[in-house]
């Protein structure tokens, strides 16, 4: 059980960068313990805020209930305490409460709520949906608003007011006006997450509008890079943040474009190019082609060196 109240979990996210590690595969596609545990390790020595385990980058949508478990576990089990380490949970709400319960006890500090499977709802059903699993477990929650799980400002007030646990709210969609009427209706009730893909992005833009942190999924294969750029979008360097998304970022995305499915594709390819191979991605996924992952190598090679993001 996590030591951390709710709000600790979310004051201390909200403090720095978050990592979403990928989940590793052997060649029959079961889960690769090992090599987890060996990337958890390697991410903890990183100034790091927290890690959030069988995430969307850790390919939540293809794991198992009990594999979801068995994956928080692991990286609690790794982090040692040196990491808040939160889980994902999601799917209809009856396996969501399951899956929070789970959480819980895992060791986890906090979950991410994805969005339900499948259904688009009207405000009340969601509503219903979040309470029901902040309801379940003492952690806190962040809600992940997305695809058909778009909460509004007016809903999240509620859902603040009935969850004391409701610490967390997750931008997975770019609306500016939401976020803007968010922000301005609950301030710092909650903790604020950039998780648009390739949040690195947004990040600067979003600052000024409250949002402290963001999800990095290139922090996977180039940390020292993830935690430089979040360097500077905190001191507002523009300079240091247009040449970080011009020579890298953009680079990336460009490749991670190409196909449905890349964002998650792409990171697996770069953890094999710096010699991380976490094994492949699950169906209906697909990998990168071998002319794809060597203009990735190049580009992690030819990365902004660190002078160039640091002040």
């Amino acid at each position: 059980m996590s030591k951390m109240t709710p709000k600790e979990m979310a004051d201390e996210i909200g403090n720095g960068l978050l990592s979403f590690p990928v989940t590793p595969f052997n060649a029959d596609y079961s889960f690769n313990e090992t090599q987890y545990r060996s990337n958890i390790d390697w991410l903890c020595g990183y100034n790091v805020a927290g890690l959030f385990a069988a995430g969307g980058t850790g390919e939540f949508f293809s794991l198992t209930p009990a594999e979801v478990e068995k994956v928080v576990g692991v990286a609690v089990n790794e982090a040692r305490g040196r990491i808040p380490v939160l889980a994902g949970v999601g799917y209809g709400t009856a396996i969501a409460k399951d899956m929070a319960i789970a959480a819980e006890r895992a060791g986890a500090d906090g979950v991410l709520l994805l969005p339900p499977y499948l259904m688009q709802s009207e405000q009340e059903g969601l509503a219903a949906h979040v309470e029901a699993v902040c309801a379940t477990t003492k952690l806190g929650v962040i809600v992940y608003n997305r695809d058909n799980a778009i909460l509004n400002e007016r809903t999240l007030e509620k859902l603040c007011k009935r969850c004391p646990n409701l610490v967390g709210y997750k931008d997975g969609i770019g609306d500016i006006e939401l976020m803007t009427r968010v922000y301005s209706r609950l301030g710092t009730r909650l903790t604020y997450i950039g998780g648009l893909p390739t949040a690195e992005t947004f990040a600067l833009p979003y600052l000024e509008m409250g949002v402290t942190t963001y999800s990095s999924a290139v922090f996977n294969f180039v940390p020292d890079f993830a935690i430089n750029f979040y360097a500077a979008v905190r001191r507002r360097d523009r300079d240091a943040v247009y040449a970080g998304l011009r020579d890298f970022i953009l680079p990336l995305i460009e490749i991670r474009n190409r196909k449905k499915g890349y964002a998650v594709s792409i990171i697996k390819a770069g953890m094999k190019v710096i010699g991380r191979d976490s094994g492949p991605v699950r169906s209906p996924l697909i990998e990168l082609d071998s002319s794809e992952i060597a203009e990735l190598a190049k580009l992690i090679q030819n990365r902004p060196e660190k002078s160039v993001m640091q002040e």
